[in-house]
């Protein structure tokens, strides 16, 4: 049975669970077989006050990826709170750049802690390959800005995931903005903040992911100053017959 036949045959059992166990079964299949036909039904399931469906169901969306993105910004039930929170993990997770702006209002605005998190962290993740030269360098800068300001948050863990974003971001901006004058600048903030926190953090898994995001920090900046060397082949070397010296 091909994926064109196998879509509606899944999808007809998650509309018909008459359990909280079927209903779980039923999207774990439906997540599992990766049909982008499924993306709407998926969706639904988040909605339906079974933790264990939108487990799967967010599990499936990832999975699918970019072509679940327009329809969870399209369909996002802003009147159903743990729908909205569900559907934003998996914006988060997938990482897509149509994601920003509800990425960046959650992770600055929504009440609930974990959403929080999961925005900051998505934020951290994007595919920044996906922007257009010109636009990369603004685009970067309004994420940087969001998550110095994520970076005081009054939730530890919200905290601990900005540090992390903050991170990745350091490690990207060299990568991919050319436009070397404003490198420092943004550099030197994300450094200055992390040591901030060092300094300040009342929770000490913060300042221990700190430290770590640091010296990660300074491992990428070393190997771009002093690239590894490359391996001599062995046509490089020419290398003495054994006992053909001089005697």
């Amino acid at each position: 049975m091909n994926n064109s036949d196998l879509a509606p045959v899944l999808i007809r059992a998650v509309e018909e669970a008459d359990s909280s166990e079927r209903l779980v079964d039923a999207v774990q299949e439906l997540a599992a077989a990766r049909i982008e036909e499924s993306v709407p039904t998926l969706i639904a399931a988040l909605g339906y006050n079974n933790p264990g469906a939108a487990v799967a169901a967010v599990d499936g969306l990832i999975a699918i990826g970019e072509p679940a993105v327009s329809p969870l910004l399209e369909l996002i039930d802003d009147y159903n709170y743990g729908a909205r929170a569900w559907a934003l993990r998996a914006l988060a997770r997938i990482g897509d750049v149509r994601a920003l702006d509800t990425l960046l209002e959650a992770a600055k605005t929504d009440f609930s802690l974990s959403v929080r998190r999961a925005a900051a962290r998505g934020l951290g993740t994007l595919r920044w390959h996906q922007l257009p030269p010109e636009k990369l360098e603004s685009v970067q800068t309004q994420v940087l800005e969001a998550l110095l300001l994520i970076s005081q948050d009054p939730e530890w863990v919200v905290r601990y995931a900005a540090v992390t974003s903050l991170e990745t971001l350091a490690i990207a901006i060299p990568a991919a903005v050319n436009n070397a004058a404003t490198l420092p600048d943004q550099a030197s903030r994300i450094t200055n903040q992390l040591q901030q926190m060092l300094n300040t953090d009342v929770d000490l898994g913060v300042r221990t992911r700190v430290k770590f995001a640091q010296e990660k920090i300074q491992q990428q900046q070393h190997q771009e100053v002093f690239p590894p060397k490359k391996k001599l082949q062995d046509t490089d070397v020419e290398v003495p017959h054994r006992g053909g010296g001089r005697r």
